[in-house]
């Protein structure tokens, strides 16, 4: 190649459309990163959260017979299919405690995440500096969902309490962790905007007490912050009472609650989600939908609302989480057997088990993609590999600043 080509070349190169910063790595999500060293050692797979059971048949038949269905195969209306609305709005009202105008109270979107993603786009600016309180250990989205949506996450982390510390307690509760409320409001300035609530909480399985949704609802309304709380595991509690923030006095006006018939029907792959809140909260937020997604899987959004009104008829959330207690309970005897302790879960369908009593050999060699994480991801890493069963470092919920507070923790679904 001449010197005149190869400098016309360089420049082309140059010129190259280049990405976003924030996607230009190629590095592996943790999900990925996590199932793939799974899949490596045959390892029974405990991280990402699929579910080793099918749905119960009435919910697959809800979704056969709506995909045959004609009328069910065109574009939704943004809002949301009208009986899938007429069911999530009954289901709210009880939730609730007040009637739910599906109407104009309610918005159907693809998945939680994705309404997520809806109410941040709908209430923060680009170039405004605002703000969002999130509670570490936070899911993994949260954060790029609120920068792509214009704002800035900033973190508040809970921590195990001084009784949940008692070196005589094998295991602790998941209520054992707090957030401190002088914190919180520390963190709160003229910029912050959103605070991101997640009850029952993943992946502590945290259920937060009505006393402590009453102090933050308190901050909330003292500096007029809208909150985003998402309770997609609002069905899966253990012994003590789930209470949505919404319901509390003066809260309804300033909450957007969103849901999952991912969670609540365990079928993930559907993708179909809802935000709840009072008409000027949920008017924005499906504005931002259109824009996103426009709308969502029709048949499948046919299938959620039969799936709901059968599970009324069959008393389904309730069997389903006596299910799930067997499962959590059978888990937690796992770690009891081999003597590792772990944080007892109110809710969700997560254990955190404290590994520190495992010694990984100072001569252990790790690939760089895991070596470069840190050292939760060497200690997960080292769990899967030796004992074939994959689990999900937590340290990935904590920003730089409070990731060690993770570095002992596995997280298994």
């Amino acid at each position: 190649m001449s010197p005149l080509s190869t400098k016309v070349a360089d420049s082309a190169q140059d010129r190259r459309p280049r990405p976003s910063p924030q996607y230009a790595s190629t590095g592996l999500d943790v999900w990925t990163m996590m199932n793939q060293v799974a899949a490596s050692v045959n390892a029974v797979n405990l991280g990402q959260g699929y579910m080793s059971f099918p749905p119960r048949d009435f919910i697959k038949r809800a979704a056969q017979e709506a995909l045959v269905e004609n009328t069910h195969n065109q574009y939704a209306p943004p809002r949301g299919r009208p009986a899938l609305l007429e069911q999530v709005g009954i289901h709210f009202s009880n939730r609730l405690s007040r009637p739910i105008d599906a109407s104009t109270e309610l918005s159907i979107h693809a998945g939680g995440n994705e309404a997520l993603l809806s109410v941040f786009t709908a209430f923060l600016e680009h170039g405004k500096d605002h703000e969002v309180i999130l509670m570490e250990p936070a899911f993994d989205q949260y954060t790029p969902n609120i920068i792509m949506a214009g704002g800035k996450p900033i973190y508040v982390p809970l921590r195990v309490s001084a009784a949940g510390k008692n070196p005589s307690k094998d295991v602790i509760s998941s209520s054992d962790w707090k957030l401190d409320m002088e914190e919180l409001e520390v963190a709160i300035n003229a910029n912050t905007r959103i605070i991101v609530l997640n009850t029952p909480h993943n992946p502590i399985g945290k259920v937060f007490s009505r006393e402590e949704l009453e102090q933050i609802g308190a901050i909330a309304a003292r500096h007029n912050l809208l909150i985003v709380a998402d309770e997609v595991y609002e069905h899966l509690t253990f012994g003590v009472e789930h209470v949505s923030i919404a319901t509390l006095p003066g809260m309804w006006e300033r909450t957007v609650t969103v849901g999952s018939a991912g969670k609540m029907f365990g079928v993930t792959g559907w993708r179909v989600g809802w935000a709840v809140g009072p008409a000027e909260l949920i008017q924005p937020t499906l504005a931002a939908h259109t824009r996103i997604v426009f709308t969502s899987n029709t048949p499948l959004q046919e299938g959620v609302a039969t799936a709901f009104r059968l599970s009324r008829e069959n008393d389904f959330l309730n069997s389903q989480r006596q299910e799930y207690e067997r499962r959590r309970n059978r888990l937690m005897a796992i770690f009891d057997d081999v003597g590792l302790p772990y944080v007892v879960p109110d809710g969700a369908y997560y254990l955190l088990v404290n590994a520190a009593a495992i010694k990984i050999p100072c001569d252990y060699v790790f690939p760089d993609y895991i070596a470069e994480r840190g050292e939760n991801f060497k200690l997960v890493y080292f769990f899967i590999k030796e004992f074939g069963v994959s689990g999900i470092p937590p340290a990935e919920f904590y920003s730089e600043p409070h990731r060690h507070l993770a570095k002992d923790y596995i997280r298994f679904a």
